[in-house]
């Protein structure tokens, strides 16, 4: 038997998804509507994304990490209203 054990729980159902915006204010806005519009729990985190070797904060993009423990929301959703700000759903989680 090997030692190796899987990483994944597949019976897991929760997911995390991240929106990419252009600026902290576009990314305040959604994390402030997201509750009401999606019916989102938790609350979505905000963090400052530089781009690789940039320092100046026009250079940043925004995140916004909405945790989804029962993997209820629809991505294209998410993907549609980060769009209305001029962003998008990042398809795939950084490891």
């Amino acid at each position: 038997m090997s030692d190796n054990v899987p990483v994944i729980d597949e019976g897991l159902t929760g997911a995390r998804h991240l929106l990419v915006l252009p600026d902290r204010d576009a990314a305040e806005e959604v994390a402030e509507a997201l509750p009401e519009r999606f019916r989102v729990t938790q609350e979505p985190q905000l963090v400052r994304d530089a781009l690789a070797g940039e320092d100046d904060a026009e250079d940043a993009q925004w995140l916004v990490v909405v945790e989804d423990p029962a993997g209820e929301l629809d991505p294209a959703a998410l993907d549609a209203f980060a769009d209305e700000y001029d962003g998008w759903l990042e398809a795939e989680w950084p490891e």
